[in-house]
């Protein structure tokens, strides 16, 4: 189905490298977020007050949060694609993170928030009412979420985006979520002890660890992270397959936001080489490296005499 909806809304699908078919691909997976999140709150908010369980209200919240999340991806989709400016020469991409490091916050004090109310219901605990319809309602919650899973891990590898597999993973969060008061229900009916108030916490927890993980994640994007070994390899695979290179190192990527990454490395040469013939190549290297990988790099020349291991300084 993703599939489908992907061929008639993303004209030019294929070409996951453009920035701009990247922002439809965002506004596709945070607007399909979003629906399916409000439906999944109300649906589950009505639930929780027929039952009169804080279990399931907690897990109607944190849909509620979720729709927060699909929302702000898709102002992040909009806002980190503007372009440069004065005061932004590199672009607005990590505006994307920042939008997730406030969305974690807000998710990990709505778990605290639910959390408070969990363990009220543990001291003053109140019978929940059984329904099968209802539990029914909530089985196909969880089947909703199980696709949400499955088209956001599908665009997060299709387009390489680090905020669809969070998504899909937190999706995965909320099936076994919903699942654990399926079942705490169910034996709820047979036990005396609060269990009911108990699966509250354990929601209210797995919502502030996903908050957290989320922050932490943006956290070191924001700080500088190391770019990935695969990156690495690509990077210096394509710059290595030039006859003219000897070897390359001393490699820096910037990034700032989804297919925007700087980068600059050094390359070693024969100090006997045509300066023309030189440039031409590194430049045909740079423009390859940003066409296959969306990096934008520049290469610095070192030259190195004829049986020299290491370059001139």
């Amino acid at each position: 189905m993703i599939k489908l909806l992907i061929k008639k809304f993303i004209p030019n699908h294929k070409e996951v490298q453009d920035v701009h078919v990247r922002e439809k691909y965002g506004i596709l997976s945070g607007v399909l977020g979003i629906v399916c999140n409000l439906f999944l709150f109300l649906l589950k908010l009505l639930i929780g007050l027929t039952m009169n369980s804080i279990a399931i209200t907690s897990d109607a919240f944190n849909n509620l949060s979720d729709m927060g999340s699909s929302m702000m991806t898709v102002i992040g989709a909009k806002m980190s694609n503007q372009k440069p400016d004065a005061e932004h020469p590199f672009g607005h991409g990590r505006f994307e993170y920042v939008a997730s490091l406030i969305i974690s916050f807000i998710i990990m004090v709505m778990g605290f928030e639910l959390l408070k109310n969990a363990v009220d219901k543990i001291i003053h605990p109140e019978p929940v009412q059984f329904s099968g319809l209802l539990m029914v309602i909530l089985t196909v919650s969880v089947l909703i979420k199980v696709w949400m899973y499955a088209y956001n891990r599908y665009i997060g590898q299709l387009i390489d985006s680090k905020v669809n597999m969070a998504t899909a993973y937190d999706s995965i969060n909320d099936v076994v979520a919903t699942g654990a008061v399926i079942i705490t229900t169910l034996v709820g009916q047979f036990l005396t002890f609060p269990i009911d108030g108990i699966a509250g916490v354990l929601v209210s927890l797995l919502i502030m660890y996903t908050g957290f993980e989320v922050a932490k994640d943006t956290i070191d994007v924001l700080l500088g992270r190391s770019p990935s070994d695969d990156l690495v390899n690509k990077i210096s695979s394509a710059i290595c397959s030039a006859e003219i290179i000897n070897g390359c190192h001393d490699l820096k990527v910037h990034d700032y936001g989804p297919g925007r990454s700087i980068a600059s490395v050094h390359v070693e040469v024969s100090d006997q080489l045509d300066l023309v013939t030189a440039h031409s190549e590194i430049d045909r290297i740079e423009k390859k490296i940003l066409r296959e990988l969306g990096v934008d790099i520049v290469l610095h020349i070192d030259p190195m005499p004829a049986g020299a291991t290491e370059p001139i300084d």
